[in-house]
């Protein structure tokens, strides 16, 4: 079970984690050792989550979300398979807790006068000096 925040913890049948050979260097270990993660998490399934987070989940996701609604997380960041497990969960923590906050609305505000003619006197200013870049005439 993985703890998100008081609320909402994730079961054990929603986590799957398999081990892989890690990229990079490493010298001969990195050929015997399988000590990357891939922490698979079926989001698309997962009763702990609100519609509202899997869709947050989704585009906060990106790349790593999966066609059948998984999130997998790589990490080979250690040489230590433990290591890198905690790793791979706290990044799952993570990403999920940022998918449950809730985005502010949004009010919607009309511009100051003053931000408006301030605005209007650097388009000017700008306007200006782009008119002086023109042919130089008149030295003939």
């Amino acid at each position: 079970m993985l703890r998100i925040n008081d609320d909402i913890a994730l079961k054990d049948w929603e986590l799957s984690e398999r081990f892989v050979r890690a990229s990079g260097p490493g010298g001969q270990n990195v050929n015997k050792v399988s000590s990357a993660v891939e922490l698979r998490f079926e989001a698309a399934r997962s009763p702990s989550l609100p519609r509202a987070a899997k869709a947050r989940l989704k585009r906060l996701a990106g790349r790593r979300w999966t066609r059948d609604g998984a999130v997998v997380i790589r990490c080979d960041t250690t040489r230590s398979q433990a290591r890198n497990r905690e790793l791979a969960r706290e990044r799952l923590a993570a990403l999920v807790a940022r998918a449950l906050e809730r985005p502010r609305r949004r009010i919607a505000t009309r511009p100051t006068l003053a931000s408006k003619r301030r605005r209007l006197e650097a388009k000017t200013r700008r306007g200006a000096v782009k008119s002086l870049r023109g042919k130089v005439s008149g030295e003939d």
